[in-house]
Order: C-alpha cells, then structure tokens, then sequence
C-alpha cells in the first residue's frame, strides 16, 4: 500500500530527493490544513492499490526548505517525480479524478 496517513518526523533534503529512484509522489500539506484534510479520500482511493508510487507527506510552513525549493504555495500540493525529477503536479486537487490524471502517463504493474 502506498499511501500513507501520518506525515513524515522530517523532511528530506532536496539532493536526497532528486535522487529518489523511481516514481514519488511528494505531498506537501500540513495536519490542520483544511483544504489537505478534504483531499485525503481522494489519495487514499487513488493510492491504496498503487505499489509502484511511493507516497511521500511532507509537512510544509514558513522556513521549511523543501517546499521552498519546489515553490510551493498552497496546500496540498501533489508533486509527482520519476527519479527525482518533476514530471507533474497538481495544486489542492478536489477529485479523484485530478490525481488518476496526474499519474495516467505511468505505467502501472500488470
């Protein structure tokens, strides 16, 4: 299962990240982000099933380096990476549907 509920103890550093192997889906939020609550149905529906997207919350504010190196603005943002370079994103989706689109260029495992 990838998705995951709690977000991380910490942050990643970015050169940690661009060199994720594989498909990531970087969540930036924060736990009491009205807007990232309402999205967590639609990502648990979408992520449940996919083992080839690992699924990574990260907690975002003011001073928080990550997000700032990937000018984040509102939350959620959902960053989508294949081996640590962006190929997407979507700002507080609202549907399933926005993130199926999101990850539809992937191939999923047969």
């Amino acid at each position: 299962m990838s998705y995951r509920r709690e977000y991380a103890l910490g942050e990643p550093e970015r050169v940690n990240v661009d060199a994720f192997p594989g498909t990531t889906l970087l969540e930036f939020g924060a736990p009491w982000c009205g807007h990232c609550l309402a999205a967590q149905p639609a990502l648990h529906e979408v992520l449940h099933d996919r083992n080839d997207v690992h699924h990574c919350k990260i907690e975002d504010g003011p001073g928080r380096p990550l997000g700032r190196s990937f000018r984040i603005k509102l939350w959620p943002t959902l960053v989508l990476l294949e081996n640590g370079k962006e190929i997407g994103r979507v700002v507080r989706p609202r549907s399933t549907q926005e993130i199926r689109e999101l990850l539809a260029g992937l191939e999923q495992p047969g």
